[in-house]
């Protein structure tokens, strides 16, 4: 599966999508491919303020506990309930129903060091 060319991929596995100032980031398929089943998911709560580079929340699965990260710092305006409350979506969809938050940056200046699908799929596509 070729990762989706409108975001922009992190090298711990992140994809960051902007539309505008608010920027949605989950788990890229290879990540998902890595953890095997995820079990659990828990993000910071609408409102928290995140740093740029900083964690936004976790995700565990069988084999481990994961830090996700945001390039971009902000303010987190949504996380994806259906995904705290079924962790399979990331499994099942990972680029689409099983997104993970939605921060509205102060710094959209991050996304410009990370790779565009075609870089990341070369670097880590199975």
């Amino acid at each position: 599966m070729a990762s989706p060319d409108d975001r922009r991929y992190s090298d711990s596995h992140e994809w960051h999508k902007a539309e505008g100032e608010i920027v949605t980031i989950g788990l890229t398929k290879f990540a998902i491919d890595q953890l095997t089943d995820v079990t659990y998911v828990e993000m910071q709560e609408a409102g928290s303020e995140i740093e740029a580079g900083g964690a936004v929340g976790e995700v565990e699965s069988v084999k481990t506990t994961s830090d996700v990260y945001s390039v971009v710092g902000g303010e987190v305006v949504e996380v994806n309930e259906a995904a705290a409350e079924n962790p399979a979506l990331l499994n099942e969809d990972c680029y689409g129903a099983g997104w993970l938050v939605k921060i509205k940056a102060t710094d959209l200046s991050g996304l410009e060091g990370l790779m565009d699908a075609a870089s990341y799929d070369e670097s880590y596509a199975s």
